[in-house]
């Protein structure tokens, strides 16, 4: 047994995390602050240590609103309400700077980046396009090139004490089992960055199922790319590399459920909970390997940590997936969950199949998923509405298509650096800063993952839950009652053409008759 290298700190009586007091006073930029993940990053360290000096946020101006009306619509969301008791300043302590991923040089102003140079104590590099279906010029921009201009730019800081990059479990999803490496791609990163700066887009269409190989898209292909931008470019830096597998709602904190996006699993919980998805080709038994947002954050802050205090020889690569240590299959039931957090105004009751190959998956498709968006738009119409539901149906078969690879498929991952920090950590640390997905239970996770969906994206009231319910059984029974027409027709075509099938109608009528006749019959004698 090793001792923890991570200790305590006594403050007015009560124990401090290490961790926690390390991010006191720090200047910390993190990029992709604005997105998912980067928001629950920001919220547990100004949670946790609210004496930070600042953080800085690189961010890109939306039309119509200014980087400071940005800052304010991220701390006025809930997620951000804990943080306010323990520190009210905290929109003093965010210093938005305008820049943009997607320039060469990031888009940051000489005054911005002098400040970023000589004051910034820590990076978290968590910005990247995670769209699988992104343009390969695209992809490479933010998830390689940006990379290498942040670690230009880090190799100027002189008070810089850690980068820690945000990549994915899927970087390597090529191979069935992936260790803590970086793994080389066929062609240098400098050369696939050069190459996208002169050759047109017709070009680049045609040359990248060639540069992706085996891998399913560009988003896994560009994040591996960087990761070896991050091993070539590192120098003399303090780095660390973070593979979370498919992210999720919170799991405990700042409260659980929280979510706001649609990416991964909350896209998929929305299209089943409201009878959109019904059929998906899928192994029930492949791992799903998701893990809570609030865990990789944790992870990702005690790697900070032990990266700029124990200063590793080389740069340490850590896997933070759920799979090794408390799996969950695809074939989950989610569907009871549905039973009592219904979503309002459902277009089908929820319903999940699985099928095993195409020719079934594409059957399902088109009895499950286009037939009744058909007749819908065609009832749109008649009413003198504009058809919808076609267009989105398609959109929604071509986003599961993306996603068929990763439910399709396990991988194992090793977790020996992952493990080894869990053990350095004092019994303080481990409670604050929390990465043992050990003691999740999905059951729970999953219920309070719906019923996040439910009010965080979908904005829904949970007083509308009896009105939900109602409308699933008029959805049911509207169900049973267009089978049972549908078999009535189908019968009656078919007596209509053959004669065993009258000769069995009338010989089940026939029976019918007698029974009643008989039931009846006995019903008098008895009286």
């Amino acid at each position: 047994f090793q001792e923890p290298l991570s200790g305590t700190i006594k403050t007015k009586g009560r124990i401090m995390s290490m961790i926690a007091a390390f991010y006191g006073g720090k200047s910390i930029l993190i990029t992709g602050a604005t997105g998912f993940m980067g928001k629950v990053l920001m919220e547990k360290l100004f949670r946790t240590s609210p004496d930070l000096k600042v953080i800085y946020i690189l961010v890109r101006p939306k039309a119509g609103q200014t980087l400071q009306q940005r800052v304010f619509q991220i701390l006025n969301s809930k997620l951000f309400e804990k943080v306010k008791e323990v520190c009210p300043n905290v929109h003093e302590k965010i210093r938005a700077v305008y820049a943009d991923l997607n320039h060469s040089d990031l888009g940051i102003s000489k005054a911005d980046m002098q400040e970023l140079l000589s004051c910034t104590n820590m990076v978290f590099h968590c910005a990247a396009t995670v769209r699988f279906d992104d343009h390969l010029r695209h992809a490479v921009q933010l998830n390689v090139t940006a990379t290498q201009q942040l670690l230009l730019m880090a190799s100027q800081m002189p008070k810089l004490e850690a980068f820690i990059h945000i990549s994915t479990a899927f970087a390597n999803c090529n191979l069935k089992h992936i260790d803590e490496v970086i793994y080389p791609c066929p062609v240098e990163p400098k050369k696939i960055i050069d190459s996208m700066e002169w050759l047109d887009d017709a070009i680049i269409d045609e040359i990248t199922p060639k540069l992706i190989g085996d891998r399913p898209n560009t988003y896994t292909y560009t994040k591996a790319l960087g990761e070896m931008v991050v091993q070539q470019e590192s120098g003399n830096l303090n780095i660390a590399i973070i593979r979370p597998s498919i992210v999720g709602a919170t799991w405990q904190e700042p409260f659980p459920g929280w979510v706001d996006n649609l990416n991964g699993p909350s896209g998929l919980i929305i299209a089943t909970g409201k009878g959109f998805l019904r059929a998906l080709k899928a192994t029930p038994m492949a791992v799903a390997d998701l893990i809570p947002v609030d865990t990789v954050v944790n992870l990702t802050l005690a790697v900070g940590w032990y990266t700029a205090v124990h200063r590793p020889k080389s740069t340490l690569i850590y896997h933070c997936t759920s799979g090794n240590f408390n799996p969950c299959n695809w074939g989950f039931q989610i569907l009871a969950t549905f039973e009592k957090i219904p979503l309002e105004r459902a277009f089908r009751r929820p319903c999940a199949d699985f099928t095993t190959n195409t020719i079934t998956t594409q059957y399902w498709n088109a009895i499950s998923h286009r037939a009744p968006a058909i007749i819908y738009d065609f009832y749109l119409r008649l009413t003198g509405r504009k058809p919808r539901m076609t267009k989105l149906m398609n959109r929604l078969l071509r986003t599961v298509s993306m996603l068929e690879y990763f439910v399709n498929h396990s991988w194992e991952w090793s977790t020996y650096n992952t493990e080894m920090l869990m053990s350095k950590l004092s019994p303080e640390d481990q409670r604050v800063f929390n990465f043992d997905v050990r003691q999740l239970n999905w059951l729970e996770y999953i219920e309070n993952y719906v019923l996040g969906v439910k009010k965080y994206l979908l904005k829904e009231d949970m007083a509308g839950i009896p009105e939900a319910k109602q409308h699933l059984r008029k959805l049911r029974n509207i169900h049973y009652l267009f089978n049972t027409v549908l078999l009535l027709i189908a019968w009656r075509l078919l007596i209509a053409r053959s004669q065993v099938a009258r000769n069995v109608w009338f010989f089940i009528v026939s029976f019918c008759y007698k029974f009643l006749s008989y039931f009846r019959a006995s019903s008098t004698l008895k009286a």
